[in-house]
């Protein structure tokens, strides 16, 4: 067991004691869902750590001198600290120590994580929030103009997958992590405004379990508000075949002050979808796993197709997924794009009408505007 003393705080505020590794709780309505579940503050902290399975992570560990610190090690370098919520841990030594203190202002190694830039591995430590940066690609944060935006590496195809779901999600009205092509990388600007609010992943809540049906059941628990958008959540990406959904990238919302679910985060990292690993063999869909899947939980989920009819969500057509192409400056084929889509659409469809699922729903369909 992790030999930890300290207080888990958020902002100034106290939400637990640590001793020992173990917590006694203070403020349960601030508790990180992960701790509310587990109770276990190493694998929440080993949860912030960066992948060190990156190449420019390895990079970064060793112009800062971390080569040889574990994760929980690591990320104390920066009192636990990460761009997207206000969660912070203070050691019984640092008893003088504010968030003030120790919040990001600058980030003098985004060029080393981002692609391994030679003339930043000699600079000086500095705290960076690359050491609280998660996830499998190579990425960085930038603060532009106050406000920070996380750019990622990737080829075309993947960029244009992440950029077409961005714009294809907007248009249908759906909550969407902002996104942008910035030369040859792709950057998404933080969608807590410098933790104005709180986003825990859907890990806090559920584990490591993915199903559709566990997920929504968990959120419909939860707050029923984040289980009408984790549905929306799914249908696009059943759509545009994101097999890449996990629970570390998608989460929820919460009020920083009190601690209550606002909503489920916006859409972000569509980047492993659509037409990202190439072109599918499967234009048409045929035998698709994540149609089946979506069917299935809207079959054995009556408030999951409830939440679904009940939307009122543009028409799907090929002309909208035109418009969406048309907005992103690389080459893909048109017709296929079209087809793949609006064969999952029509399927959806055609599956919740043959079923006889809408049965009772008939006054109030999926509208289209």
């Amino acid at each position: 067991m992790l030999r930890l003393n300290g207080t888990l705080m958020s902002r100034d505020t106290q939400v637990a004691q640590v001793k020992d590794g173990n917590l006694e709780v203070i403020n349960e309505a601030l508790l990180p869902l992960y701790l509310k579940r587990t109770g276990y503050l190493e694998g929440w902290l080993e949860s912030r750590a960066i992948d060190r399975h990156r190449t420019n992570s390895r990079l970064l560990k060793k112009a800062l001198r971390l080569s040889n610190y574990d994760d929980v090690s690591m990320v104390l370098k920066v009192s636990a600290a990460t761009i997207t919520d206000t969660y912070w841990f203070k050691g019984d030594e640092e008893s003088t120590l504010t968030y003030r203190d120790i919040v990001f202002k600058e980030n003098l190694f985004d060029k080393l994580a981002l692609y391994g830039d030679p003339d930043s591995f000699n600079l000086k430590y500095s705290p960076t929030p690359e050491l609280t940066n998660i996830g499998s690609y190579e990425k960085c944060w930038r603060l532009i103009d106050g406000h920070w935006w996380l750019y990622k590496q990737g080829n075309d195809l993947e960029r244009f997958s992440e950029m077409f779901i961005y714009e294809l999600g907007k248009a249908l009205g759906f909550s969407m992590a902002e996104y942008e092509l910035d030369g040859k990388y792709i950057r998404s600007r933080d969608f807590t405004d410098g933790a104005s609010v709180n986003y825990e992943a859907a890990n806090g809540l559920v584990g490591d379990n993915d199903d559709y049906i566990f997920n929504f059941d968990a959120f419909e628990t939860l707050f029923p508000d984040t289980a009408k958008q984790y549905v929306t959540l799914i249908y696009l990406d059943t759509l545009c075949f994101n097999m890449d959904r996990h629970t570390e990238n998608y989460g929820i919302l919460r009020d920083v002050q009190t601690g209550a679910v606002l909503s489920l985060a916006p859409n972000f990292d569509n980047n492993i979808a659509l037409l990202s690993r190439g072109y599918p063999k499967n234009e048409y869909r045929k035998n698709d796993k994540l149609i089946e899947l979506f069917q299935e939980l809207l079959l054995k989920r009556p408030k999951a197709l409830r939440y679904f009819t009940k939307q009122i969500i543009p028409k799907l057509d090929r002309n909208l997924i035109l418009s969406c192409c048309d907005k992103i400056p690389v080459k893909v084929d048109r017709d296929f794009l079209c087809n793949f889509i609006l064969s999952a659409d029509h399927q959806i469809s055609q599956f919740i009408q043959s079923s006889g699922m809408s049965n009772g729903f008939e006054d109030e369909p999926r509208q289209s505007l």
